[in-house]
């Protein structure tokens, strides 16, 4: 199991006028890392480290599919996402989901965007018979948990089909779209990319985009926590969530060489 490399700085960043509280300018990336298979049980795994940020992913495989898709006739097969935090994995102490008897509103809505993604991410007909679980448990939060779980859940998704192909199904071969998602947002007037918690916390506009490596929107979650915004700070956060995907994926191919 190596670790990628950290998402470099690109040269035309070196002179940013701002300087957040982590050293980077406004359209930087936090350092990123891909530990491959940190479960061994799992068909395919990875370790997202994102900053401070660190999510789990990994993904099984049961020759099953949901009773609707056979009720239906729907040929193919599904995958389906459950995310959870670990009570570590913020300064307070985060009760189990399972101690209050189901997800509270929060994780199921990260996790039916992470099998929203996922699911654009693959021909579910090219998958077989078959449901593919993604899980994903934060370990550390600090801002990005779900931007960082979806980025996660490619690589482990990834690594699973070629494990199905080479180990069960030889006959597989699905087309992957590369799938990443990155939060943006608007601090103190200015348009920043991939907020860390304490920005995240104080941002005017909190913003998380989920696309496709051809460059197509699959979830745009926009919100005005603390004033309106216009068409052109918009486009200014669109603009900066499409680099920070672009070098998202480019670190997803890495990890998965």
């Amino acid at each position: 199991m190596q670790p990628t490399n950290p998402v470099p700085r690109p040269p035309d960043q070196a002179a940013s006028p701002l300087t957040r509280s982590s050293g980077r300018g406004p359209d930087q990336l936090r350092p990123l890392r891909f530990h491959n298979g940190i479960a061994p049980h799992a068909a395919g795994s990875t370790l997202v480290e994102w900053g401070n940020t660190r999510v789990i992913c990994g993904v099984t495989i049961e020759e099953i599919v949901p009773r609707w898709m056979k009720d239906q006739g729907i040929p193919g097969g599904w995958i389906t996402a459950e995310y959870s935090m670990l009570p570590y994995s913020t300064l307070q102490r985060k009760p189990r989901d399972a101690s209050k008897g189901r997800p509270d509103g929060r994780s199921q809505e990260i996790q039916r965007l992470i099998g929203r993604a996922m699911r654009a991410a693959v021909n579910l007909e090219s998958i077989g018979t078959r449901t593919l679980w993604i899980d994903c448990d934060v370990l550390q939060a600090d801002g990005g948990t779900r931007t960082a779980a979806i980025t996660g859940s490619y690589v482990a998704l990834a690594l699973a089909l070629r494990h199905l192909h080479r180990q069960l199904d030889p006959s597989l071969s699905p087309h992957l779209t590369p799938v990443a998602a990155v939060s943006v947002g608007i601090v103190n007037g200015i348009p920043l990319l991939d907020l860390d918690y304490a920005e995240d916390s104080s941002a005017d506009v909190d913003l998380n985009l989920v696309m496709t490596a051809a460059g197509h929107y699959i979830e745009v979650q926009g919100t005005g926590e603390r004033t309106a915004f216009t068409d052109a700070q918009l486009a200014d956060l669109l603009r900066l969530g499409r680099l920070g995907i672009s070098r998202l994926v480019a670190a997803q191919n890495e990890a998965l060489q």
